[in-house]
């Protein structure tokens, strides 16, 4: 019997490997008619009367393994009309099936209408993208976005592994790199900053109305700019496709700590809709004709308004003409209570500043966006998209305390009134040219501008005596007006032939080499004025010398000028001075021309991207500046030769191990090699024209799984390191001042980071109800030299350091970042309503704002994490409903100076909760 059982195991194994043997295979592409036959990713195939099934790939290609015999083929999409096919298949037999699928007389026009143009914006499709590229990169898509409640770019790349946000400022971190190390592009082209103290753009300013889903590359690739260390953040805009729609968003929204302010008041002056203009006024050192002093009380309830809309129309026989467009104007309120500040602390703790501080501030987004596809026919497409985004942000600053030499018996007041506006125009036009089977032509040209002003920035300082205030005007800056203009203009240019080739027996092709060419020609002017307002007596205690600090125009106005009580200058002098009123200016040209090769292969599991880029780099600076009034330049030159290499090894279907290296280099910015002086509020910047370009070396390994379609688990370990590292350090000098220079040979990070994406339950047989959770840890390692001498060296002097460490942290770098949510999406009315409620948590631990000089230790902003509750839901086919809470656990941001006496205080404050209310109509 037990001989019986063997041979009969025996028998019935070789039986299953000849049947596995003699098995055929299906395979083919499904397209989409309503597109004009471009390829559907993510639709379903299925054999009828049995569980066998699959899903087309981000390329539309789907593939069956049968045995032999007669089958029905359903080829089916949601909102499209599925298609039975009757099938023969023989042993050992591959049969090509290609489907084209149509919307045909379905007409829910929520699902048609989106059912092919948000697939990039899914979770999904965009794993399923991450996990088929030999990139190492990262996607989050708008579908994710709307469920964790992002509502701007910059709070959508720090919901992904090791990206951080500093806080107070616009500031990203990549893997504990700042913003010189970090690069934006609009769809692969770059776009300029809106700060002249940026490399990169406010990602804020970005909606996420106009993105389908924004891409992080973290490893370099030889089509990127080299001056790549950190990441390339690109923001990918909406292509759409699809019949004609048109929605309407609401929103309104309140921060708790701005809506507590008894008294919300801002300088009278700038409308609330951000397009105000102030120029300096006419005769400027000897008529008083400067705007008012005084406020005006807000009401600090916000809120916006958008409306977006879509239509296709086919051009002759394979034509096809998209449209998007969208428009919206939002604003906001925000205040920080419960506020210290305190100036430079000595090594012993002693402050020069040690104040209260108040911060009120209302900001406006106005943003425009006009979309045009022309799909000319299957082998030829070009877009056209322009973007305009105004910004504008108004925000009143107040100190009171002690203020060395000032306000010795802590009755200081400071104050600063800025109103800052940025507008940005970016226009693009992209192409791609399918030339034949083997090769591809893609190209894409920009012009991009922006214009950034500060009109009429008010700066007071004042003292508080048992009288009332008077001014204070032992120094000539301390009450000043200042005026700045920023103009960028910028051209842009990729162009790259892909030709592939050693075609495998199933007709695929293993090779593929790309021939690029990128340029990049950028021109920057600068200038401001910095009127003092000095007056001619010191700050007595008798009655005549009191001020009102809400109504100031009662002392600054013509009659008290003509009188003499207050003087007018500018750092070139009065009015008796002829050039007076020249500005200081800088001005500064970019010019980088690129060319690259990559070569593609694929060797059976194994894909293989070696890169070689050239780059040609001229940067040039001008400037008159208070530093130097009689002017001089500077000419950076590099040029670059960048080595990449990208290896992916594909473990099984479901996992990838890869590996990158490259060299790249970093650049000083235009102001940064300026010397010019920028005043924020209780402290100065300085540039340094002798400051010089990094050269960065990057590594990166890297294991993913993709258990499901929206499941991911990675884990990668990386490290960089950097040649002559750029800082920002505090220079020896009387007001502790803060420059840029090359503080030391060499710096390293080394790091590694865990993502974790996954279903933790469905409730269901048709998933309508589901538990979803995410999770992405990062933890790194920074070390740099800091080297007095090299600095001392390289500056001739001019800006010397004695910095407290031999060695230090990278600024901003974090050595723990968290971020975590939890899902629940529920649908019900024959999924023709649903809703989604998130928790979402984001955490970083301790890091280093500035590095330490004189015996001081680091200033550091100490960790804080961050909790936000998201409820979206789709009532019905037309209308939404939004519920959003930010901040929830409000937590004191906080910055100390690690003296080896223990920490001091320097800034803290908190921001409130952020609560919104959303609504959306869809026609």
């Amino acid at each position: 019997m037990k001989f019986n059982l063997k041979f009969l195991f025996i028998t019935l194994f070789i039986c299953t490997i000849s049947v596995a043997q003699n098995k055929g295979t299906i395979s083919g592409v499904l397209t989409d008619k309503e597109t004009n036959n471009e390829v559907l990713p993510f639709a379903n195939v299925l054999v009828k009367g049995t569980k066998t099934s699959a899903n087309t790939d981000i390329d539309g290609k789907y593939s069956l393994s049968v045995n032999p015999g007669n089958y029905i083929i359903i080829f089916s999409f949601v909102g499209y009309e599925s298609v039975e096919k009757p099938v023969t298949v023989k042993a050992n037999e591959t049969i090509t099936v290609n489907q084209v699928l149509s919307s045909g007389s379905f007409t829910l026009k929520d699902v048609v209408v989106k059912a092919s143009a948000v697939n990039r914006q899914k979770e999904s499709a965009l794993l399923l993208d991450q996990k088929n590229a030999v990139d190492i990169k990262q996607s989050i898509g708008a579908q994710e976005l709307s469920k964790k409640g992002v509502s701007d770019v910059a709070n959508a790349v720090i919901k992904t592994t090791g990206i951080t946000k500093q806080e107070g400022t616009n500031n990203i971190f990549v893997r504990g790199l700042g913003d010189r190390y970090n690069s934006t592009t609009m769809n692969g082209l770059p776009i300029p900053s809106n700060d002249p103290e940026k490399k990169n753009i406010n990602l804020d300013i970005f909606s996420t109305d106009i993105i389908e889903y924004v891409s992080i590359d973290k490893v370099y690739n030889g089509k990127f700019f080299g001056d790549f260390a950190g990441g390339n953040v690109d923001i990918v805009s909406k292509d759409y496709k699809g019949n004609g729609f048109l929605k309407v968003d609401f929103e309104s929204k309140v921060n708790t700590n701005a809506i507590g302010e008894n008294n919300f008041t801002l300088q009278k002056g700038p409308n609330a809709f951000g397009f105000s203009k102030a120029a300096i006024p006419n005769n400027p050192l000897t008529e008083y004709n400067y705007s008012s002093l005084q406020f005006d009380k807000k009401t600090p309830i916000a809120g916006s308004f958008g409306i977006s809309g879509g239509d296709s129309y086919n051009v002759g026989e394979q034509g096809k003409i998209n449209i998007f467009g969208t428009a919206s104007f939002t604003n906001d309120y925000s205040s920080r209570t419960e506020g210290v500040a305190k100036g430079s602390v000595n090594a012993a703790g002693v402050a020069g500043k040690d104040l209260d501080y108040n911060y009120l501030a209302y900001s406006t987004n106005t943003t425009g966006m006009f979309n045009v596809g022309y799909k000319i026919n299957s082998k030829n497409k070009i877009n056209f998209n322009s973007l305009y985004i105004n910004t504008s942000t108004q925000r009143k600053e107040e100190s009171r305390g002690y203020i060395v030499d000032l306000a010795n018996e802590g009755n200081g007041y400071i104050r600063r009134n800025e109103y800052e506006k940025s507008a940005l125009w970016v226009n693009q036009l992209l192409g791609e040219h399918k030339l034949s089977d083997r090769s591809t032509f893609n190209w894409g040209g920009s012009f991009n501008t922006v214009k950034q002003d500060i009109p009429d920035r008010t700066y007071n300082t004042m003292n508080l005596l048992p009288e009332g205030y008077v001014i204070n005007s032992q120094s000539a800056p301390n009450n000043n007006r200042y005026f700045q203009t920023l103009k960028e203009n910028e051209l842009a240019a990729n162009l790259s032939v892909n030709y592939k080739f050693s075609k495998n027996e199933d007709g695929d092709y293993k090779g593929k080499f790309t021939v690029g060419y990128n340029g990049r020609f950028k021109n920057r002017d600068f200038e401001a004025t910095q009127f003092n307002f000095k007056t001619t007596t010191f700050p007595v205690s008798h009655t005549g010398d009191i001020v009102d600090p809400n109504n100031l125009d009662l002392f600054y106005n013509q009659q008290n000028l003509n009188n003499n009580f207050f003087t007018i200058s500018t750092f070139r002098g009065g009015p008796e001075v002829p050039n007076a009123l020249d500005p200081q200016t800088y001005s500064g040209d970019l010019t980088i021309n690129g060319g690259y090769l990559n070569t593609e292969y694929k060797f059976n599991k194994l894909t293989a991207v070696l890169g070689l880029r050239a780059e040609v780099i001229t940067q040039n600076v001008d400037w008159s500046t208070q530093l130097d009034p009689a002017g001089g330049s500077d000419k950076l030159e590099k040029t670059a030769f960048l080595p990449s290499l990208v290896l992916k090894y594909e473990l099984n279907e479901k996992q990838n191990l890869r590996f990158g290296f490259s060299k790249t280099y970093t650049l000083p910015q235009f102001k940064e090699r300026s010397p010019f002086i920028y005043e924020e509020f209780l402290q100065a910047k300085i540039g340094n024209p002798f400051l010089y370009a990094s050269d960065d070396y990057n590594f990166d390994l890297k294991w993913e799984m993709f258990p499901n379609s929206d499941e991911v688990l990675s884990v990668t370990g990386f490290g960089k390191y950097i040649l002559n590292p750029i800082n920002e350090v505090v220079i020896n000098s009387s007001t502790n001042d803060i420059s840029y220079v090359n503080s030391g040979d060499y710096g390293y990070v080394a790091g590694a980071e865990l993502e974790y994406k996954k279903t933790l339950f469905t409730f269901d047989s048709e998933n309508t109800k589901k538990l979803t959770g995410g999770i992405n840890v990062s933890y790194l390692y920074s070390k740099q030299e800091l080297d007095n001498e090299k600095v001392q060296k390289e500056t001739d002097g001019s800006r010397p350091t004695t910095f407290t460490n031999t060695t230090g942290k990278f600024t901003g770098a974090s050595p723990l970042l968290l971020n975590a949510d939890l899902s629940f999406y529920n649908e019900w009315n024959d999924k023709k309503s649903n809703l989604t409620t998130t928790i979402a948590y984001n955490y970083f631990s301790d890091r280093v704002n500035a590095i330490g000089t004189l015996q001081k230790g680091d200033l550091v902003d100490k960790a804080a994490g961050s909790l936000d509750f998201i409820a979206k839901s789709k009532l019905s086919k037309n209308y939404s409903l939004g519920l959003v809470v930010k901040n929830i656990l409000d937590p004191t941001i906080k910055r100390v100076q690690e003296n080896q006496s223990g920490d001091v205080d320097i800034l803290s404050y908190k921001k409130g909760l952020n609560l919104s209310l959303q609504f959306s109509y869809e026609f």
